[in-house]
């Protein structure tokens, strides 16, 4: 037995979304604000409890930041190895 299906127009819509009656709505309010970018990240809740605001947070940051660009970054010696030959696991090359 088919149910009985009520035929849509071409849009999609259903009859009773009537748009132009409703009032406020705003085309594209976030879409300014989402260009400029988001960058929301979560933190588990212990972590979160040692930052008070959000500009604690960020000096933390920055501090570490502040150490890491201090430190010079050891040399990768995987990608030292001789043209035409690939280094094995276990190898001396």
């Amino acid at each position: 037995m088919k149910k009985n299906i009520e035929h849509r127009n071409n849009d999609g819509m259903r009859p009773e979304y009537d748009f132009a009656s409703m009032k406020g709505g705003v085309c594209g309010k976030h879409y300014g604000p989402y260009r400029k970018g988001t960058n929301v990240v979560l933190i588990e809740p212990d972590v979160a409890a040692a930052f008070p605001t959000e500009d604690a947070v960020n000096e933390a940051l920055r501090g570490i930041l502040g150490t890491a660009r201090a430190v010079p970054a050891p040399p990768d010696h995987s990608l030292q190895t001789r043209p035409g030959r690939q280094k094995r696991r276990g190898s001396r090359a």
